[in-house]
């Protein structure tokens, strides 16, 4: 890579239900997919800070950080991604920014695969941050 050359990072967040259930929004842009809550970083700004940001916005919900369990590439996205765990802070009602048309938990197998992988490595945190290439 370049001096110039430039890559996308994000920040995710793994919230879960009492269930185990796991959150994921489903965006109003692009493919419309259902994702894990959280976004590109911003110029300056560190992953924690992206994280807690992304969540504010698209949630309407201030989280609290747990732990960075994973670090993944995604050729496709030309796009490096961090997993965090993370739970709601205080109590309050979920509310979705113009980003999302909506919201709902999850069993794991319903998960697309990477999602599982990365989700599955997240709630195995084993005090080591994993990372993969997809």
């Amino acid at each position: 890579m370049g001096f110039d050359d430039t890559y996308k990072l994000s920040a995710h967040a793994v919230i879960t239900n009492d269930a185990g259930e796991v959150l994921q929004v489903r965006a109003t842009y692009a493919d419309k997919s259902w994702g894990l809550p959280g976004g590109a970083l911003d110029l300056g700004e560190t992953i924690h800070e992206a994280l807690h940001r992304e969540c504010r916005e698209e949630l309407g919900r201030d989280i609290v950080i747990d732990y960075l369990s994973g670090v993944y590439y995604h050729r496709v996205y030309n796009s490096h991604v961090f997993i965090f765990r993370a739970h709601f802070k205080g109590n309050g009602e979920i509310r979705l920014s113009s980003e999302h048309s909506s919201y709902d938990y999850f069993p794991l197998v319903e998960l697309t695969p990477v999602q599982r992988v990365r989700v599955v490595d997240c709630l195995q945190f084993s005090g080591e941050v994993r990372s993969a290439k997809f």
